[in-house]
């Protein structure tokens, strides 16, 4: 691929100039929508709703036990939050049910969407074997289109794809497996595999087009360095340079293919938040975001409370771990997954943020064009 021929430092340079001035939203961000719009969601556990409670696995997931969902549900759903996740945010905004995990038992109306996204999930199937990888959640969005026409027809399925937002956060997983077999791998590689990512994350958004899809929202990948887990790996505190650095070079390419999609692809759309620099602000500069913490997290054992939240340990061993009090002074709640307070500043962003943090457009702005 073309736009992929570039150096490692030349894309570091340019993910250094990602760093937005502090991020707002606009002031008519609560207006309320006169369309319906569905939501189709693709991603790992930052967006997965619980699909992976009904995955074929002899480990039940961390997210099925207290104290995940104490926040809003009450009780634990799948969500590795204490509450409710970004796209549920968006999907309010958006006058939409809470997301729904797409294989949760019962009857799905998709005409309102539906949600993919599986954690540990990555864009290659290679990526934790066992959870929902990209092409898994293409071929399940390709099930309820068939669905969509065998109920509203071709041409009103036509449309409704047209008028959908189709979100994503995926990729970080890619980064983590990477670097976990390939500790000391050479820039070159790193390079190497960071464009063998990108190019199925273009070829699964080509085929989203080809099906239909013309509005396209990514959560860029975060600082995959610096979230607790990986700074308490590091012995001194600081964050984990290289996996941040491949998240960098990722983000790059990211936007650099969307930008040639929307030039190549007729009515393509695309709105890119700039996760891994609000993310790292929040982290860095808690207190200007109404947190008190940004570096450890919420709930867990060990340095920073890096691992363990739930306490349930593979075997059905139970471990004991701490808690916070009030989930909403911190950043994260467990070693890798935010709070729902932080989800929700996050949401509000991706919705309605200004150009220096969600670009071209923002999702409120994908979600009012209509072709």
């Amino acid at each position: 691929m073309r736009s992929l021929s570039f150096h490692f430092c030349v894309l570091i340079i340019f993910g250094s100039l990602l760093i937005p001035a502090i991020c707002h939203g606009h002031d008519s961000h609560f207006q309320k929508p006169h369309k319906h719009v569905p939501l189709f969601v693709f991603g790992d556990s930052l967006f997965d709703p619980g699909n992976n409670l009904y995955l074929n696995t002899s480990h039940k997931e961390a997210s099925a036990y207290w104290p995940y969902g104490e926040t809003f549900f009450k009780r634990p759903t799948g969500r590795l939050s204490d509450g409710r996740l970004v796209p549920d945010f968006i999907a309010e905004f958006m006058e939409l049910p809470l997301t729904t995990a797409y294989l949760q038992p019962g009857t799905h109306r998709f005409t309102h969407g539906s949600n993919f996204a599986s954690g540990g999930a990555g864009v290659l199937a290679d990526t934790h074997p066992g959870t929902i990888s990209l092409p898994l959640q293409l071929s399940y969005f390709k099930n309820v289109v068939k669905q969509l026409k065998q109920e509203l027809g071709e041409v009103k399925t036509k449309k409704l794809l047209m008028r959908a937002v189709y979100l994503f956060s995926i990729g970080g997983n890619d980064y983590f497996d990477f670097s976990t077999k390939n500790q000391n791998a050479s820039r070159s590689s790193q390079t190497q595999f960071v464009g063998m990512v990108i190019r199925n994350l273009t070829n699964a958004l080509e085929e989203i087009y080809q099906i239909g899809g013309r509005k396209i929202a990514f959560q860029n990948v975060g600082p995959l360095g610096c979230i607790p887990a990986n700074r308490a790996k590091t012995g001194n505190g600081a964050c984990a340079e290289e996996a941040s650095a491949m998240a960098k070079v990722h983000n790059a390419a990211l936007a650099n293919v969307l930008k040639n999609l929307q030039t190549r692809l007729p009515g393509f759309k695309y709105s890119i938040f700039d996760y891994y620099n609000t993310l790292s602000d929040k982290i860095n500069h808690p207190s200007k975001y109404g947190f008190k913490e940004g570096k450890s997290a919420c709930c867990g054992s060990g340095a920073y409370r890096a691992s363990n939240c739930g306490g349930q340990g593979f075997g059905g061993t139970t471990t004991k771990f701490e808690l916070c009090s009030i989930p909403g002074d911190y950043v994260w709640f467990d070693g890798g997954h935010t709070t729902e307070r932080a989800n929700r500043q996050l949401a509000e962003l991706l919705w309605n943020g200004t150009p220096n943090c969600t670009a071209p457009h923002n999702i409120k702005q994908l979600f009012e064009h209509m072709e």
